[in-house]
């Protein structure tokens, strides 16, 4: 499933229009009665419903909407927030129709008082104000409208391609509807991916209204959610003649005397999620402690000060595939110095955690390596790591992805809900597995022992990583299905659930 902004949403109907000759009454009227599709699914004969149209597009959808499920027998009321004489282009062609057919407009202007008092009566209410040309605030009188469908305690209220008042490409919410279910056409735009947006969406339905795939291609960058399908068409399948070096022999750096779990459960994740050979290599101050835990797996004891590396480590006789770097091992000059002396290795490097606190330290090595990088940061990091606050990273971060990964050559997974994985190349996939039961500490730390693992794996670094991401999410999913709560999920449940949530998936390949 693709990903569009406005603008390339408004192309994608260009080309559609002048290049390939839909016309936008035919486009229009499919968006309308694919819609009305899902709402005669969803709703029953018996509800009320009311039908909210603006002038543009939108309400133009709207009024299609209207007049099938009117022809369907349900009690519908098309409510016209604008004057009439607004209404123009597509839209009004949709209009005349709907009146041709002998059906009833209701008017808002003029009758204020007695729509505020209707509406509460109403089954269902269906938002076709806006849509995604929104600019700025919301005005009068969309905006007493929004509030009054707010305030409705029994209807449910469907929205048309985004809620009224949302910004198709994400950012700040003054005032929008919020939505129980959001039917959004052909390609769900961006804010049905970022917060604080998304929240307003509620159940996302995607439907096709027939704009051919050549549209999209012209007019696009590559932007999509990564399902279960790509996932199970992409894991590896094993060999009857392999062994264990087939699958990669890995490399965890990181602990300290403080955080010992945290490398730990990098390396418990690895080894869950498939990696042949692993080496844990951490400050020998803790290596008596890290030892007990994790007994299948080689270790490096590194010099340390303080309980922490001192800045040196050998490679000479490590034999590895890959390196995962950062986890617990404190901000201090010795992980700069080992990450610095990591990114100079011939192979793919995952830097993670402490690993990224020192970022613009090893910018220039980043740039000059031939093997991928894998950067993971949270919004936190990215923000200190690019100099701006959460904020901006939050109302941005497909944005602020795409330009960060060109702009050094790496693929980085911004983590959170809705996780992105961009390519240097600036391709974009987006993980919509996971939930709140992942808000604690040690789940990132588990995510970069699963990339690692899957990234000795797959011959593709991307599938390799967008795997990883949509099985950590979804053992987390796993874990609520089976009875746990989104408090109760400790990181080293979530690795307790990744072969369980592998079984599955192999289960449908």
């Amino acid at each position: 499933m693709r990903i569009v902004t406005a603008s390339e949403m408004y192309a994608i109907d260009r080309y559609t229009i002048e290049q390939i000759g839909l016309s936008e009454e035919s486009l229009m009227e499919n968006a309308g009665q694919a819609a009305a599709r899902v709402l005669l699914d969803q709703i029953k004969l018996s509800d009320r419903v009311a039908v909210l149209a603006g002038t543009g597009n939108n309400g133009g959808d709207g009024f299609i909407i209207a007049r099938v499920l009117k022809s369907h027998g349900y009690q519908t009321d098309l409510w016209l927030i604008p004057l009439k004489e607004k209404v123009k282009g597509a839209a009004k062609v949709a209009l005349q129709i709907y009146e041709n057919c002998g059906y009833e407009v209701k008017s808002y202007i003029g009758n204020e008082k007695g729509f505020a008092e209707q509406l509460k009566n109403y089954d269902v209410i269906i938002d076709a104000m806006l849509g995604i040309g929104v600019k700025g605030e919301v005005r009068s009188p969309y905006k007493e409208i929004i509030d009054e469908i707010n305030k409705t305690d029994n209807s449910v209220v469907y929205a048309i391609d985004v809620p009224s008042g949302v910004f198709a490409d994400g950012g700040t919410v003054h005032t929008a509807v919020q939505a129980d279910v959001t039917i959004t056409m052909q390609y769900p735009k961006l804010s049905a991916f970022t917060f604080p947006t998304a929240d307003y969406y509620g159940e996302l339905v995607t439907v096709d209204i027939g704009i051919p795939p050549i549209a999209l291609e012209k007019n696009t960058s590559l932007r999509k959610v990564w399902n279960e399908a790509d996932v199970v068409r992409t894991l590896p399948i094993r060999k009857r003649s392999s062994h264990k070096g087939t699958y990669g022999k890995g490399l965890v750096i990181g602990g300290s005397r403080n955080m010992t779990g945290a490398v730990t459960m990098t390396a418990k994740a690895a080894l869950r999620s498939g990696a042949g050979l692993l080496t844990m290599a951490v400050p020998n101050d803790i290596y008596s402690v890290v030892a007990t835990h994790v007994p299948e797996v080689m270790y490096h004891p590194c010099s340390s000060m303080n309980g922490c590396f001192a800045g040196e480590i050998d490679f000479d006789n490590l034999d590895i595939d890959a390196i995962a770097v950062g986890p617990g091992m404190g901000r201090t000059l010795g992980t700069k110095s080992v990450v610095q002396k990591v990114l100079c290795q011939d192979v793919p490097v995952v830097l993670d955690a402490d690993a990224l606190y020192f970022w613009k330290d090893y910018v220039s090595i980043v740039n000059e390596r031939k093997q991928a990088t894998i950067v993971t940061p949270h919004p936190g990091e990215m923000a200190r790591m690019i100099d701006v606050s959460i904020h901006d990273i939050e109302k941005d971060r497909f944005g602020i992805s795409r330009q960060f990964a060109m702009e050094y050559g790496v693929y980085l997974v911004l983590k959170g809900p809705y996780t992105i994985v961009t390519t240097p190349d600036g391709k974009q996939y987006v993980n919509t597995t996971g939930n709140p039961a992942l808000a604690k500490g040690g789940s990132g730390d588990v995510l970069t022992g699963m990339i690692l693992a899957f990234m000795m794996q797959h011959a593709n670094i991307q599938e390799a990583i967008s795997n990883a991401v949509f099985v950590h999410g979804k053992a987390a999913d796993v874990l609520i299905e089976k009875g746990h709560s989104p408090l109760d999920v400790l990181a080293t449940d979530v690795i307790e659930a990744i072969p369980q949530t592998l079984f599955l998936l192999y289960k449908k390949n």
